[in-house]
């Protein structure tokens, strides 16, 4: 591995975050495929169901696949799902070599895709740019190792570290740009996760707006065909099925409360009920059921009580802290509910990225633990 394979590596991985709107429960994968020191295929990943970056890849190089070496972001898949496995694509395709950025997580596949490539008399070589591979996957890799989805916090903040006034007002504390950055968040998400607290003090809708999300026309229209879904914490169902939130489409609602969901379903919605010891929505069960049905990252939009729920049961894998230049002042509402009584109890965070968009500033920081 050389300086060869980093560059052929990045521009797979490159292609690969073209998927991050559209992959979903899929890996975001790209693949370039180089004869003689030239690029003669590539391809990414664009949806579930759909053929997998090799394949392009393949498809593209013909004939000259043959004795050429591959770069591909993740292991190329060995087992028969939706589409059948790369490994075989590439072995039939007689390629020479194959370069990996990182081992596929998945159980199903887990070493056995480079396995089926070395059995074939093709040199094998991986970890290439692994640490950024892994990144771009974070959430997928997350709930092939544990079940859980990667769990993102979205929060807007005056200087002050102030999130809305007394009264609940908060519209807008952030200008246009910083409103754009969370619609693409949204729009790389699985699930986008909010309160009843939310949804009735800003009417929230948590919908992707496509004339804000300032991509490309290809990036836009992939990211509104595979909307995140939108999952409601009501645990007292306090939210009415004429809120602007129902009205927006359809809704999973978590409850703490039994009962029947006739009306719920009738209107389009679906009703989880998932009630802790304590008599709350058990948010951990929450993240489990989602999980199983294949969300790899979800947006928590929120207020501080159920941000400070999730942060207090460790549940948060990252913050997106937008912040303004601005005091809202002493009586307005904090960042998140996390009582604390001593310096040692403070959550450590480390930052991981700091920019302007516009007036305003992101922080990007995850658990230092």
């Amino acid at each position: 591995m050389n300086a060869v394979d980093h560059a052929w590596m990045s521009r797979a991985l490159q292609l690969a975050r073209k998927g991050l709107y559209s992959t979903h429960p899929n890996p975001r994968v790209g693949c370039v495929i180089v004869a003689d020191g030239a690029l003669i295929g590539e391809g990414w990943h664009v949806r579930a169901g759909e053929p997998h970056a090799e394949v392009h890849a393949l498809r593209e190089a013909g004939e000259r696949a043959r004795g050429a070496t591959a770069y591909v972001t993740l292991e190329p898949c060995s087992h028969h799902g939706r589409t059948p496995p790369c490994a075989e694509a590439l072995v039939n395709a007689g390629v020479g070599r194959v370069v990996a950025a990182m081992q596929d997580p998945n159980p199903q596949v887990a070493g056995r895709g480079l396995a089926r490539l070395r059995s074939a008399g093709i040199e094998v070589a991986s970890g290439v740019l692994e640490a950024e591979a892994r990144e771009l996957n974070r959430g997928f890799i997350k709930r092939m190792e544990s079940g859980l989805p990667l769990l993102r916090a979205k929060l807007a903040m005056s200087l002050d570290g102030r999130t809305a006034m007394a009264s609940g007002e908060s519209q807008w504390i952030t200008g246009p740009a910083a409103r754009a950055d969370v619609q693409r968040l949204r729009a790389q998400s699985s699930v986008v996760l909010t309160g009843a607290d939310t949804v009735l003090m800003d009417n929230a809708r948590l919908t992707v707006r496509a004339g804000e999300l300032g991509l490309d026309e290809q990036l836009t229209a992939l990211a509104l065909q595979r909307p995140p879904l939108r999952v409601l914490v009501d645990g007292q169902r306090r939210v009415p099925l004429d809120a602007p939130f129902f009205m927006a489409g359809g809704a999973l609602v978590a409850t703490a409360i039994p009962g029947d969901g006739e009306a719920y379903r009738a209107a389009g919605h679906e009703v989880l009920e998932r009630a802790s010891a304590e008599g709350r929505v058990d948010l951990h069960g929450l993240l489990l059921e989602l999980g199983s049905r294949g969300a790899n990252e979800v947006l928590l939009e929120a207020g501080p009580r159920l941000v400070g729920a999730f942060a207090a049961l460790g549940l948060i894998d990252e913050y997106q802290l937008y912040v303004a230049a601005k005091f809202l002042g002493s009586s307005a509402r904090p960042l998140l509910e996390l009582p604390l009584a001593r310096m040692s109890e403070a959550r450590e965070l480390r930052i991981i990225d700091i920019r302007a968009l516009g007036d305003d500033w992101r922080i990007v920081a995850r658990p230092a633990n």
